[in-house]
């Protein structure tokens, strides 16, 4: 347990993602008190004054001589007018002390923020070379050399794939299917057995469809770049449910602009032969087939209802139908794995060639049932760091995969991140808009967020009721959000 003690709230987001990066395990407490209760081990004091920053992280633990107790100190005298620099000086602060406690260093550095590659983009747009980036991504934010890199290195790809694409006249549509066969552990997405659903399943196509209409009447003007069909799991929809929506959609929007179509088919155990040829008829462009993992044993303990058979069945079935964009998502870190697992499962990957691989860092979010019910779980081994990262990152570059996206999320395992690789041309456009923010995004759909970029730069969100039930029933109201939204158009 530790407590957090501070006199200027405006800072509190920053400094409690430091501690739990630092102490992901541990319960972090906000206090006002000077001193915590008898039984404290760890409090952090932090004092921000016109003239400046003080830090204090004080210490107890217990010896063979009895309770010992030690602090360790941060301090700089400075002009407090500039928020953004104070708030980098304060962090730096903080990072320094926790890690002279612990030990450790972080990947990412101060970084808390989920989009780290905007930081290099930014500076790209600037004129500043890769080096420029990397040397001021560690001065300021203490990154290693390798994130800053990486960093960099995707910004310049970055550039190059969305060189064409419309920000001023230019949308994405998201389609959200929030529907699986099951929920697995870690799951925190807007999802629901599709076995409870599917006598309203064709209730729900038509609130979305409703959804889409006033879209295409909206946006009519504009050019579409990409569509999206996520979830949950979209596939879990009929092949007559998923031509329905397809066909409706090539009916209402202008496809000439259009650069790509992707349908999350995801879960091998939602595909069969007649999905995936309807997907094709429709001129679907990338597709993802996601195992999580190859180890059958973690697909068991996950909640993923499937084999790994199924998995190599699926791919292989999307390759005779003719899908020439296939993305395969992993998540390392995943309960009682081990690098020798990642190894095995890189190895199966490796064998099935897929255009994208996205290899997500396990990140236990609130609403997970793996933290719902944490105390059955905890004696699990969950772990990832750089060595695992890197065994992914090497069998990408075997299969002549390149990092071209990356974004992280808050308790992350190892603090690290999730990265897309993708053959030269395959990359997944939508995946960086939505982390760009430079472009507008529609999202229908029971837990949807639509994200709306001004012309200013202002980024503005409106988001749909997750329930499906309150969604079947004020779809209207969902559809007014968005009127309200995009008032400026």
């Amino acid at each position: 347990m530790i407590w957090l003690q501070m006199n200027d709230d405006s800072y509190e987001y920053d400094v409690r993602g430091l501690l739990m990066a630092f102490y992901p395990t541990e319960e972090i407490i906000k206090t006002g008190e000077a001193q915590p209760v008898e039984n404290w081990r760890r409090h952090l004091t932090v004092k921000l004054a016109p003239e400046g920053i003080e830090a204090v992280l004080a210490c107890r633990w217990d010896d063979e001589d009895g309770l010992k107790e030690t602090s360790l100190t941060g301090r700089r005298a400075m002009d407090r007018a500039d928020r953004r620099e104070t708030k980098s000086i304060l962090k730096r602060m903080v990072y320094d002390i926790l890690s002279q406690d612990t030990g450790k260093t972080l990947p990412w550095g101060t970084l808390t923020g989920i989009r780290p590659v905007k930081i290099a983009s930014g500076l790209l747009e600037e004129g500043k070379s890769e080096e420029e980036i990397v040397a001021y991504m560690k001065r300021q934010y203490l990154v290693s050399d390798a994130k800053a890199a990486l960093s960099a290195q995707i910004a310049r790809r970055e550039k190059r794939i969305l060189s064409e694409i419309d920000y001023q006249d230019g949308y994405s549509l998201y389609v959200g299917i929030p529907f699986c066969p099951t929920t697995c552990l870690y799951c925190s997405f807007t999802s629901y057995p599709f076995s409870r659903w599917e006598p309203r399943a064709d209730e729900y196509v038509a609130a979305v469809e409703k959804e889409l209409l006033y879209t295409a009447q909206a946006f009519g003007g504009r050019k579409l770049n990409t569509v999206y069909f996520g979830g949950g799991t979209p596939t879990t929809l009929s092949a007559a449910q998923l031509n329905r929506m397809l066909t409706f959609i090539e009916e209402h929007f202008d496809f000439s602009y259009l650069k790509e179509y992707t349908v999350e088919a995801g879960r091998p155990d939602s595909i069969t032969a007649d999905k995936l040829k309807t997907l094709k008829t429709h001129g679907i462009s990338r597709i993802s087939i996601n195992p999580q993992t190859m180890q059958q044993k973690t697909l068991d303990l996950i909640g993923r209802r499937h084999t790994v058979e199924q998995i190599k069945e699926a791919y292989h079935l999307a390759r005779e139908l003719g899908f020439d964009d296939i993305n395969m998502d992993l998540i390392l870190g995943l309960p009682q794995e081990t690098i020798d697992d990642v190894r095995s499962t890189m190895e199966e990957i490796k064998a099935l060639g897929p255009d994208n691989v996205t290899v997500h860092s396990l990140a236990i979010k609130r609403a997970a049932r793996l933290n719902i019910f944490w105390e059955q779980y905890s004696h699990m081994q969950m772990e990832n760091s750089d060595e695992i990262m890197a065994v992914a990152a090497k069998t990408a570059g075997e299969l002549g995969l390149f990092p071209y996206y990356l974004y992280r999320q808050k308790n992350m395992a190892g603090n690290l991140e999730n990265v897309g690789y993708a053959a030269p041309g395959k990359e997944g456009i939508y995946n960086i808009l939505i982390m760009e923010e430079k472009q507008s995004i529609v999202a229908v759909g029971a837990g949807a967020t639509t994200k709306a970029v001004r012309p200013d730069g202002r980024i503005e969100r409106a988001d749909n009721v997750k329930d499906v039930d309150l969604y079947l029933s004020r779809v209207d109201e969902m559809i007014e959000r968005k009127k309200r939204l995009f008032d400026w158009m």
